[in-house]
């Protein structure tokens, strides 16, 4: 199977992205702390899987995106979206868990809320692995953490102390897309296989998705696959989101992001960018080369660099000096570019969609 293999770095001058509430035993009750990896080495800040999808699911929500959400429905301490893979694209991609209580007052509740008029009618459990896999984004080095102190004092009488945390680092995240998972819902008896029960199996047969009967799966046409696959990478390129942001303004698009389709799950990027000796980030050109000379057979595409320009440049340049030099890079065989990141992520969807490749979505 093929995946779509990405690695993206945030950079974040001045941050405070993903918060954790309150600090116990503060000395302002409420000051607000970020969230951080302590280890022997210092604090790493980090941002959590969950919150980077929260921030490319409201991404992609924007008008220009033409993405199809799935609703999200509540139910007491429960809440859960359609969990219709053919109807919404982000139940397909980002995956969904789905057993309603079966309790008699439960289902009162839910026939008698009139905005669940068009909800799809569930007859089984149904769980779906997400085809689109996010690490942690964590921070390249461990960094202080600075304790901003500020008050309230629009108002008579005395100022309202409060704090919070903030940073500078580079965040680094990797990402995953299993090209033939997109698009490819299963039957099968299995926890996070079960996307579909019988109400689901039978939509899927009145629009006349492929059977395909040896996965125990039906399967969307090729077009309307790229085309999930192609919004949801274009997300990326545009990604906002963050705490924070009226305080600190930080633009969590990737300054550099790498991207190539590959065998297997595995990602073979996972080690190229580290940080130098005084945590500032550093592209490990030897790293790379003996990646792609040891993935050779792997890499299935072109590999596309985005990289912003004034962000990193002595790195930039160091990658660019490497390809155009005889270094180990000439023996992979496979095609390096650098771009902006937008223009990459243009490259690689480009890439994506030609005929020739559709293989990789098999």
């Amino acid at each position: 199977m093929a995946f779509a293999t990405g690695l993206m770095l945030i950079d974040a001058p001045a941050s405070a992205l993903n918060n954790l509430g309150s600090i116990p035993g503060a000395r302002n009750d409420n000051t607000v702390g970020v969230k951080m990896i302590r280890t022997r080495q210092g604090a790493y800040p980090y941002v959590s899987a969950q919150s980077f999808r929260y921030w490319l699911r409201t991404t992609l929500d924007g008008s220009e995106f033409n993405w199809t959400p799935a609703p999200i429905y509540r139910e007491e301490k429960v809440a859960y979206t359609d969990a219709n893979p053919i109807e919404y694209w982000d139940d397909d991609l980002f995956g969904y868990m789905r057993a309603p209580s079966k309790r008699a007052s439960a289902k009162e509740k839910r026939e008698a809320d009139e905005s669940r008029a068009n909800e799809t009618e569930t007859a089984d459990a149904v769980t779906r692995v997400s085809p689109f896999r996010v690490s942690t984004l964590v921070s390249i080095a461990p960094t202080r953490v600075v304790d901003d102190f500020g008050t309230m004092s629009r108002h008579d009488g005395d100022p309202v102390p409060h704090e919070h945390q903030f940073y500078r680092t580079t965040l680094k995240g990797l990402l995953s897309l299993d090209l033939h998972a997109a698009g490819t819902f299963s039957y099968r008896q299995k926890t996070g296989f079960r996307n579909l029960d019988d109400v689901r199996i039978e939509l899927a047969k009145d629009q006349n998705l492929e059977h395909l009967e040896d996965e125990s799966a039906y399967r969307l046409p090729f077009d309307s696959r790229i085309q999930r696959i192609s919004t949801l990478l274009d997300g990326l390129a545009h990604l906002e989101g963050g705490a924070k942001q009226s305080l600190h303004y930080t633009d969590v698009s990737p300054a550099l992001v790498i991207w190539a389709v590959t065998k297997g799950g595995n990602h073979i990027f996972g080690h190229i960018v580290g940080a130098n000796q005084h945590g500032e980030p550093e592209l490990k050109v030897d790293a790379l080369a003996e990646a792609l000379a040891v993935f050779k057979d792997d890499i299935l595409s072109d590999i596309y660099v985005g990289w912003v320009k004034g962000y990193l440049d002595d790195e930039r340049l160091k990658l660019l000096k490497a390809l155009n030099e005889e270094t180990d890079f000439a023996a992979c065989g496979a095609k390096l570019t650098v771009s902006h990141p937008r223009d990459a992520f243009k490259g690689f969807v480009e890439d994506l969609q030609k005929a020739e490749n559709a293989n990789w979505l098999d």
